[in-house]
């Protein structure tokens, strides 16, 4: 039987969920946990390879087993008991055998949260990015909504991706503000590398009136990563959800 995990982890002290041969990963200590409570080698599959220092709310993956010894709707809690402390899972159901937690997705939403005052929050560093100069908010709202829709979206896209193509599809882009937080919250089908963290980052050149909030379709169309703005730091992305 194959099982579905939803995952929260608060990613500071990781190298991202992938294994890595010279770091802690998510993912290491997900299966390590797995393997302690089953009793037998866990390999996980996750929808989403989160970088270092990336969070999750909504991370999903699924495992296979021959035999379920823990009821799933006590499983979770079971299995929390041996994961660490910044490691959560929310739930845990079966699926078929066939099921890919990857390439089923239908869309996934992700949020960026920065933080805009004079001066640092101690509280807020670990899950946003601090900009100390004034973000115009509307401003990047105008330019959020251009980014909605099918495009090619290579001018967002990291050098190192493996992606087949570009062509992505935003189903919705918004920018709210709450005191001195700012957050960003993009769904789409598929994201490419560090996408949301340069469309962040572009965001804020826009806030900052380094672009103007109309180049957007220009920047789209030109194909061009330095057109684009900076990557944005990793501590302010957290996997909201996914779904099937």
């Amino acid at each position: 039987m194959k099982i579905l995990l939803t995952v929260a982890y608060d990613g500071t002290n990781y190298a991202g969920w992938q294994r890595q041969e010279n770091a802690i990963s998510v993912q290491q200590s997900l299966e390590e946990a797995l393997a302690n409570l089953l009793g037998q080698p866990i390999k996980l599959s996750a929808a989403s390879r989160t970088d270092a220092g990336v969070h999750a709310l909504g991370q999903k993956a699924a495992f296979l087993i021959e035999h379920m010894p823990i009821p799933l709707d006590r499983f979770p809690q079971a299995l929390n008991k041996f994961t660490a402390d910044d490691i959560v899972v929310r739930e845990a159901k079966q699926v078929s055998d066939e099921f890919n937690p990857r390439f089923d997705a239908k869309h996934k939403t992700y949020r960026y949260q920065i933080y805009n005052a004079r001066l640092p929050s101690p509280l807020e560093r670990r899950y946003s990015a601090f900009v100390p100069r004034h973000l115009d908010t509307e401003k990047m709202r105008q330019a959020a909504k251009k980014i909605v829709g099918t495009h090619d979206f290579a001018a967002f896209c990291a050098a190192g991706s493996s992606a087949k193509t570009t062509v992505r599809t935003i189903f919705d882009c918004d920018i709210t503000k709450n005191g001195d937080m700012i957050q960003m919250l993009v769904s789409g089908n598929a994201f490419l590398y560090n996408m949301v963290r340069i469309i962040a980052g572009t965001l804020v050149y826009i806030g900052m009136g380094k672009i103007e909030a109309e180049d957007i379709s220009n920047i789209i169309a030109s194909k061009d990563r330095p057109q684009a703005g900076k990557t944005m730091p990793p501590e302010g992305l957290t996997l909201m959800d996914i779904f099937y």
